[in-house]
């Protein structure tokens, strides 16, 4: 198995190993809900953390049910953001990202027309998915989807690390493209449905630091080469004594907007750069968007293993 597709697995088992714990920011409630985190989980039914009840989406028209039957748990308290999905399942990013990975390695090639076209089929067709949560991205795209914007047009400037999910799929899938051809791929396909400068700065970053383990680079010397606008390595080097609910908690923030989530996911990756079973586990531990962060740490360790 090259290293490329090693990092793309990575980050699909890191998302599934962190599903059951995904969004949990009080640590105490995770800890108490699973107290053995020592493989892929099936979630509880309720999320002692979940705010998504404070979420609001109305379906209009078939061009924007991206809900289907899941619709009836929004607004309810208490609901499992993943509820609906079973040990060793990915998220809804996820398993767009393996849609990804499947076309554009049956065709050689990328086409942003052909994904738009998969994915808005995928979205709307019931089942598909059988996420009950779905972020803001898609929902924002599927609205102006269905006002009819032109699909290139609906992506909206979304600043999460979920913007990084089909990363790696993508980065494996062409895995021959020379370096810059492939930025701009993965600029062109990231700015589809998140049209924010960081997590495209974000993306850029994470392409390089795939490329450069694939080409032989250790994992730290990547990281302290490529990442510097992101991450200090004379840092990690003080934090990685102390524990990582202090360093990611205090220091870094467990939270999904990517100007934090983005560098806590280069530490995990910089502190268990040798051991992807550790990475991953430490990853879910941390609590908060342990999924999304999962596409860098996994996919980073994995490639570096």
């Amino acid at each position: 198995m090259n290293s490329l597709h090693a990092a793309y697995l990575g980050s699909l088992r890191a998302d599934a190993f962190a599903l059951p714990v995904h969004w949990y920011y009080n640590r105490e409630a995770l800890d108490r809900d699973y107290p053995v985190l020592d493989g892929t989980q099936d979630p509880l039914a309720q999320h002692p953390d979940s705010i998504f009840w404070r979420s609001v989406y109305e379906v209009t028209c078939p061009k924007d049910d991206i809900l289907h039957d899941q619709a009836p748990f929004w607004g309810v308290r208490g609901v499992h953001y993943h509820q609906q999905l079973k040990a060793g399942e990915n998220t809804a990013n996820f398993q767009l990202a393996r849609a990804l990975h499947q076309q554009v390695s049956a065709a050689g090639k990328y086409d942003a027309e052909a994904w738009l076209d998969l994915y808005i089929h995928a979205m709307l067709t019931p089942d598909w998915h059988r996420d009950t949560y779905l972020e803001e991205y898609h929902r924002g795209f599927f609205k102006r989807y269905a006002a009819g914007k032109a699909p290139e047009k609906c992506g909206i400037k979304d600043e999460h690390i979920g913007g990084l999910a089909q990363v790696p799929a993508l980065v494996a899938a062409l895995p021959t493209l020379p370096l810059n051809e492939l930025k701009d791929i993965v600029k062109e396909h990231v700015a589809l449905t998140h049209r924010h400068s960081n997590v495209l700065r974000a993306a850029d970053c994470l392409t390089r630091l795939l490329r450069l383990i694939a080409d032989g680079t250790p994992l730290r010397e990547a990281l302290m080469n490529a990442a510097g606008d992101w991450f200090s390595t004379k840092k990690a080097t003080g934090w990685e004594s102390r524990p990582d609910r202090v360093i990611i908690g205090t220091i870094l923030s467990p939270a999904c907007y990517i100007a934090e989530a983005f560098p806590a996911a280069l530490y995990l990756a910089w502190k268990y750069h040798d051991d992807l079973d550790a990475a991953i586990l430490a990853n879910a531990r941390v609590g908060g968007d342990s999924c999304h962060r999962g596409a860098v740490v996994g996919s980073l360790v994995a490639a570096n293993s």
